[in-house]
């Protein structure tokens, strides 16, 4: 398989395991891809990470034809259900960039709630070097973390962003050093587990509502007000407030 998941405690790791291309996506990684997923099961948290000196260096090019293939089928059929499966995995979702992160591995990257890079990894889509459109929703998050300005001047240039650089003006929510990526992303995948995961899951769905468009004050508030009463209603939200009156840590179990 190139695509595993491996749950330890209430942590899924889907981890990318073709070192030997880069991580490069073909038809048969999404469907090991999606198998994956579908090991996922009732864990609360994924942590996203690939195997090797890269992340993914993209869609994997080695049998493209360029002037035959249905570019738009590919993407439609092939790559865009993955990055929506994993956008709307109602879980906290984290992936760990190193090296390489490219074309559709920008944008499975992107798809998670939080993304750490290594200092050193190399992030965005060089497309204007191979006369390609920017895909895999890159456009959107470009625009939505650093503004058209910057993600018009990366498309136009087709540069590159180190994890640092990435981290520097908000694109990523951090980097570290390479050696401390696995731990790092493991400790902060581990924590967000151990939180009350139903409440994150109610937010979840509030910020990916406020990231589809503009949303009235009013309408965030009633949002909010109905997600509370839900939550209100659960064993996290009970244990929460009662260690907090009895003053100890809470211990959640995500239900």
């Amino acid at each position: 398989m190139t695509v595993t998941c491996t749950i330890e405690g209430a942590v899924a790791e889907v981890r990318m395991d073709r070192a030997d291309k880069l991580n490069a996506l073909g038809e048969a990684m999404v469907a090991d891809f999606h198998a994956a997923l579908d090991q996922v099961g009732a864990a609360r948290a994924v942590l996203l990470t690939a195997a090797g000196r890269a992340f993914s260096a993209g869609r994997d090019l080695s049998d493209a034809e360029p002037l035959t293939e249905d570019a738009e089928a590919i993407l439609r059929d092939m790559f865009n259900p993955l990055l929506l499966r994993i956008a709307l995995l109602d879980v906290p979702t984290i992936a760990a960039v190193q090296g390489a992160c490219l074309g559709v591995g920008f944008g499975i990257a992107f798809a998670c709630d939080v993304v750490i890079a290594a200092d050193d990894a190399r992030i965005g889509s060089p497309f204007a070097r191979i006369g390609a459109v920017l895909d895999s929703g890159a456009h959107r998050y470009l625009v939505e973390r650093i503004g058209p300005h910057r993600a018009l001047e990366l498309i136009y240039t087709g540069r590159l962003l180190t994890g640092a650089e990435a981290a520097a003006i908000g694109l990523v929510n951090r980097s570290v050093p390479a050696a401390d990526l696995d731990a790092e992303a493991r400790a902060l995948a581990t924590s967000i587990a151990a939180g009350p995961t139903a409440a994150f899951a109610e937010s979840k769905r509030i910020v990916r509502a406020l990231a589809a468009g503009p949303a009235a004050l009013a309408d965030v508030l009633a949002a909010e007000g109905a997600a509370q009463g839900r939550i209100a209603r659960s064993a996290d939200y009970a244990e929460g407030i009662t260690a907090f009156q009895a003053k100890r840590a809470p211990t959640f179990t995500g239900r």
